[in-house]
């Protein structure tokens, strides 16, 4: 087993509710693992530090244990996966600019955006293996394997807004 550290953000089912009126629920349901942020309101941010045989896992259990806790709360995200170039640059150990030079230089190669405009956004997980791939940085593999399951994550909520949509076998219990 290993351990994977992520952040699940959520809004909660009523909006003018204290969101530490759920901490007790919480606990008990088995996110005694998490340090909760409650600073905005309406909302929840649960920072874990799971133990489970993969990161998908992690995160598979900790979203149940959350619809346990807090019936008809909504995933807002889950992280780490929406990067911006200085989240990149802090992740690879250098500059924006030194960034943005690679950006450019393997415009063929560097992987595309999520959106592009102000700021730029793209899936960590991409961002990762390109750098680790071309540049032969040194990209702790932990990490990669929880941006990875934070895209699916983020992706497979993005799915179930589709009427119609339906969500590959290994992330239908995600949100079962």
């Amino acid at each position: 087993m290993n351990e994977y550290e992520f952040t699940l953000k959520f809004r909660l089912p009523d909006a003018d509710a204290d969101a530490s009126q759920y901490l007790d629920a919480l606990a008990q349901a088995g996110c005694d693992d998490a340090l909760v942020g409650v600073g905005q309101p309406g909302r929840i941010a649960l920072n874990f530090t799971r133990e489970a045989p993969s990161a998908l896992d992690a995160m598979a259990t900790a979203l149940r244990s959350l619809g346990e806790a807090i019936p008809g709360a909504e995933l807002v995200e889950a992280s780490p996966d929406f990067v911006g170039i200085t989240d990149v640059a802090e992740l690879a150990g250098c500059s924006r600019q030194n960034i943005r030079k690679l950006m450019l230089s393997h415009v063929g190669t560097f992987p595309t955006a999520v959106h592009e405009g102000s700021p730029t956004v793209w899936h960590l997980a991409p961002v990762l293996q390109w750098l680790s791939a071309h540049q032969r940085r040194c990209v702790d593999r932990t990490l990669i394997e929880v941006a990875e399951a934070a895209m699916k994550v983020n992706i497979a909520k993005e799915l179930r807004r589709i009427p119609g949509a339906t969500l590959p076998k290994e992330l239908a219990p995600l949100f079962a």
